[in-house]
């Protein structure tokens, strides 16, 4: 069952598999995340899901059990 991943501000939805790398999906949506250290420590690649928690997009994948998944990306002009 695939979700269908909304990122946001730019409002970009597209298809995903559970257990998809959340760097990838947004690369095949045309979506730009930076990144920094790519293990999570830095917080370049930080988002926000669902309005809610906000976690490092290098190390995260799409959750099983959901049909829908928002990400709000943060806009840091330090990176």
């Amino acid at each position: 069952m695939s979700v269908s991943v909304r990122f946001l501000p730019d409002d970009v939805t597209i298809a995903a598999e559970p257990g998809e790398p959340l760097l990838k999906v947004a690369e095949r949506a045309g979506v730009f995340i930076p990144t920094g250290c790519l293990m999570g420590s830095c917080h370049a690649c930080e988002v926000e899901v669902n309005g809610e928690e906000s976690i490092c997009s290098c190390i995260s994948a799409v959750p099983p059990g959901q049909p829908h998944l928002t990400i709000n990306l943060y806009s840091d002009p330090t990176w």
